[in-house]
C-alpha cells in the first residue's frame, strides 16, 4: 500500500532565500512519515507564479495547476504556514483561497478531488495566533472535503515579540511540539491507510 504527502509550504520565503523556519518543522514530520515508508514531496509556493483568485486556473501564467496535479496524487496535503501579526501568512491565505476555487475538480466518482484525503497545519512563529491560524486552515480544508483526523497540527510559538524562531530557538527540543509531531504523524498515517480501504461512498439522492 502506497502513501504519499504533500506538504504546501506558505512561507513567504523563495527556496533560493533558504530554509524557512515552517520549512523546519514541516521536515520534523516529514521525516517521521518517511519512517513509516510514506514518501514526501514539500512544495514552497513562493517559488510558484501562484495568481489571486477562487479559481481553478486564473490563465495568463498561473502555476496553480501544476500544484492541483500533486494535490492529486497526494493521500496526505499538510499547510504549513509561518505567523504574522497573529494570522496565517498571505501565501497560505492564497493558497486556501485556490483550494477552494478548485472544489469543483472532481474524481471519477463525480466528488471534489479531496475526498479520501487526509489534512494536516504546521504552524510555526514568534508571536500568538498558532491557534486562530490552525483552526481557519482547518475548517477551509475540512469544508472543501479533506478529512481532518484528531490531531494532526502542530505549532511552535517563541516569546511575543521579536526573537528567536524554531530554527534559531531549537525548536526541535520543545516537548509539546514534538509529542504533536508524533500524534500528528501517527493519525495522518492512520486514516491515510484507512482511506485507501475505505473510500467515501457517493451520496444518494433521498
Amino acid at each position: 500500500m502506497s502513501i504519499h504527502a504533500l506538504f504546501l509550504n506558505c512561507s513567504l520565503k523563495k527556496s533560493s532565500e533558504g530554509e524557512s523556519n515552517t520549512d523546519a518543522l514541516i521536515k520534523e514530520v516529514s521525516t517521521r512519515l518517511e519512517q513509516r515508508n510514506i514518501s514526501s514531496e514539500t512544495v514552497r509556493i513562493a517559488d510558484y507564479q501562484v495568481a489571486y483568485g477562487v479559481v481553478d486556473d486564473a490563465g495568463d501564467g498561473d502555476e496553480w495547476p501544476q500544484i492541483i496535479e500533486k494535490i492529486k496524487k497526494a493521500d496526505i496535503v499538510v499547510i504549513g504556514t509561518p505567523i504574522w501579526m497573529g494570522e496565517k501568512s498571505s501565501i497560505a491565505t492564497k493558497v486556501m483561497e485556490r483550494i477552494n476555487g478548485s472544489v469543483s475538480v472532481t474524481n471519477k466518482k463525480g466528488q471534489p478531488i479531496y475526498y479520501n484525503k487526509v489534512g494536516g497545519v504546521v504552524v510555526t512563529g514568534n508571536e500568538d495566533g498558532a491557534k486562530h491560524a490552525i483552526s481557519s486552515i482547518l475548517f477551509g480544508l475540512s469544508y472543501n472535503g479533506f478529512t481532518m483526523p484528531p490531531e494532526t497540527v502542530t505549532y511552535w510559538v517563541g516569546e511575543a515579540g521579536p526573537g528567536p524562531s524554531f530554527i534559531e530557538a531549537e525548536g526541535y527540543k520543545h516537548e509539546f511540539t514534538m509529542e504533536q509531531v508524533k500524534k500528528m504523524v501517527h493519525h495522518l498515517d492512520y486514516f491515510a491507510r484507512l482511506h485507501q480501504q475505505h473510500e467515501i461512498p457517493v451520496m444518494e439522492d433521498e
